[in-house]
């Protein structure tokens, strides 16, 4: 119970988890339940008063945005680079830009349009996190957001960004021939719309960003029609009185 108490609870320290603790009519000592938590690994209260990251980017995901450049290697040996921005809250992905040449200047140019984009959204954004890439500062600060930057080697730090970076390489990159940077444009335009309009989310129960779930239907009385999408790699189902 001390240990649950601990994690349930990390802004707590040993003496706070005590006095929970004798609430319960539990008869332990204080210094035992210091004990228990330095020998669980556990540190004491002084230094986890602050949230961990994770509980901070849940608790402020309304006001979190968060970007990434990935990759993504063309036929004739070039490289292209594409730059995705995704919101904590609604799992909304945009994908901004897609180039052969990341400078810093376009990029910070690409932040201005995606304030222009957010509109009255933009007064509630707060921080946006992203690596140590090209300049994204420049017209957030503007705006009154804040950037983050990420440690080098630690994904963590923006991992919603690097799932859906994972995963449109699992289900889009990795399973197509893309012929050149128009070619790359256009299915990840067709993906953006998946994801956001049709893919459903486990942190939203399963409803999809932009589009929230239907009432309750009843499948005897419907046909469930198949969609292709992004070129037959993606099926979309709907139902068809």
């Amino acid at each position: 119970m001390v240990r649950r108490l601990a994690r349930e609870n990390p802004a707590r320290g040993y003496r706070r988890i005590h006095g929970e603790m004798a609430g319960l009519g539990v008869n332990i000592a204080a210094s035992t339940v210091r004990e228990i938590l330095r020998a669980s690994g556990i540190p004491p209260g002084r230094r986890r008063t602050g949230p961990t990251w994770s509980q901070f980017l849940r608790s402020q995901a309304e006001a979190i945005l968060a970007c990434d450049f990935f990759a993504v290697d063309l036929p004739d040996g070039t490289r292209a680079y594409v730059l995705a921005v995704i919101e904590h809250a609604t799992r909304r992905i945009r994908i901004l830009r897609v180039t052969l040449h990341p400078t810093g200047q376009r990029t910070a140019q690409q932040a201005r349009n995606l304030v222009m984009d957010l509109g009255e959204q933009a007064d509630r954004v707060k921080l946006m996190i992203r690596d140590r890439g090209p300049d994204f500062t420049a017209g957030l600060a503007d705006a009154g957001i804040q950037t983050a930057l990420r440690n080098v080697q630690t994904p963590r730090m923006n991992a919603i960004t690097e799932r859906w970076t994972g995963r449109c390489r699992r289900e889009l990159l990795d399973r197509t021939l893309i012929r050149n940077p128009a070619h790359l444009r256009r299915i990840l335009r067709d993906y953006e719309a998946h994801h956001n309009q049709h893919r459903p989310h486990r942190s939203l129960h399963s409803a999809a960003p932009l589009k929230p779930l239907p009432e309750p239907a009843d499948l005897a009385r419907h046909r469930v029609r198949r969609q292709a999408r992004v070129s037959g790699l993606i099926n979309e189902y709907h139902l068809v009185a």
